[in-house]
């Protein structure tokens, strides 16, 4: 299992030291990753490497807001592979990225 890296400090302060707040965050960045990685999947089948990095590019956003560095990043490598049209490449971060998403529930 890799580790999402999470700076909750900043992720705190993002949220206006409100722990309500945060989890209510926490729970969207969650939803909105597995709705952008259903994207990813979708696009991957049908062979659109371009697709799949525009939606990482969404999760890679909302993981940076939240300081969740570690899918921020795999995030970020799959839609740089999604940009040059890399299918192949971009499938490889596709596993790793649903691992992380699954993991944000634990995330407190």
């Amino acid at each position: 299992m890799a580790d999402l890296q999470w700076n909750r400090d900043f992720a705190f302060e993002q949220s206006g030291e409100d722990e309500e707040l945060l989890a209510e965050l926490l729970v969207l960045l969650q939803e909105s990753s597995l709705a952008d990685f259903d994207k990813i999947t979708t696009a991957e089948e049908s062979g659109d490497a371009t697709a799949m990095g525009e939606a990482a590019h969404s999760i890679k956003g909302a993981a940076a807001s939240l300081g969740v560095e570690r899918l921020r990043e795999v995030a970020y490598e799959l839609e740089k592979a999604g940009r040059i049209d890399d299918l192949q490449h971009a499938s490889l971060f596709v596993a790793p990225l649903k691992e992380l998403i699954d993991q944000l529930g634990t995330l407190k």
